[in-house]
């Protein structure tokens, strides 16, 4: 529906100069309610992208399609972006010079997800810091063991997660703040973005990368995967289904020293 989308703004364009976000919301309706699962009305979905507005302001001056792209995919996961729940961003992204809007998971709507697929019934991340007492280990017999400190934490130094199947059976995965910071560095598309969630929650991220990564483990169904697949995407269509919208190619806003591994530059999405 890429090319409605298109039309209508150009419609639109034509009879009220400028056009605000608001402004395309109110022209694409009929294509937005027609995508919206059952669970989100129209005048909800409303409220909320005023409110993902209302808190970054800099979403306004990304593009119309991806900004609803973006929304689109958040209403159909069941997702509230860019509130204190945490359970989904709206990242303004400068892609190839065009300030557009990617969305992404947060670690607790990473959670979310995969306790609906009903297989697992246990699922936590936690951070270690310098004064915690820490051990753990691999192979036929892994143990992991957490003492936090009483006060006086220090820094964090790792991450891990854990989940415990309703079967009984159980997985955990560990990651250094090193390690995690090399992850995202490669990995994800905003890290160097002055906007990522990675700049202001750290530790949710961090939280986020070591759950995705032992939840490759788990039995998880279908929906899951698909649900995964959403993040850190840009889209700039609207769809009854979203995951069958495909991601529009990011080339990243930063440079990365292939010697160190640092973030060279960080252009922000001006």
């Amino acid at each position: 529906m890429s090319g409605k989308i298109q039309t209508a703004v150009r419609a639109n364009a034509e009879v009220k100069k400028p056009s605000t976000m608001q402004d395309y919301i109110k022209v694409m309706q009929k294509e937005i309610a027609k995508a919206l699962p059952s669970v989100i009305t129209p005048e909800r979905f409303t409220r909320i992208t005023l409110s993902a507005l209302s808190a970054n302001p800099k979403l306004s001056e990304t593009t119309p399609q991806s900004f609803l792209g973006a929304m689109m995919t958040a209403a159909q996961l069941g997702m509230e972006p860019n509130t204190p729940l945490g359970q989904a961003y709206l990242i303004p992204y400068n892609n190839k010079g065009t300030l557009e809007c990617q969305f992404q998971l947060g670690y607790k709507g990473l959670i979310d997800l995969a306790y609906r697929s009903g297989e697992v019934i246990t699922i936590q991340a936690h951070a270690v810091y310098e004064n915690d007492e820490f051990n753990f280990a691999f192979g036929l017999e892994p143990k992991l063991e957490h003492i936090p400190a009483v006060s006086d934490h220090g820094e964090p130094k790792w991450f891990y997660a854990i989940f415990r199947t309703k079967d009984g059976g159980f997985g955990f995965e560990v990651m250094s703040v090193d390690d995690i910071r090399a992850h995202a560095k490669k990995y994800s598309q905003s890290y160097g973005s002055n906007y990522s969630p990675w700049k202001n929650n750290f530790e949710e991220m961090a939280k986020k990368t070591v759950l995705k990564k032992v939840l490759k483990y788990a039995p998880l169904k279908s929906d899951f995967v698909r649900g995964i697949s959403a993040d850190e995407s840009i889209k700039t269509e609207i769809s009854e289904d979203m995951y069958a919208v495909p991601d529009t190619y990011v080339e990243a806003d930063y440079a990365v020293d292939d010697d160190t591994g640092e973030v060279k530059e960080d252009t922000p999405a001006e």
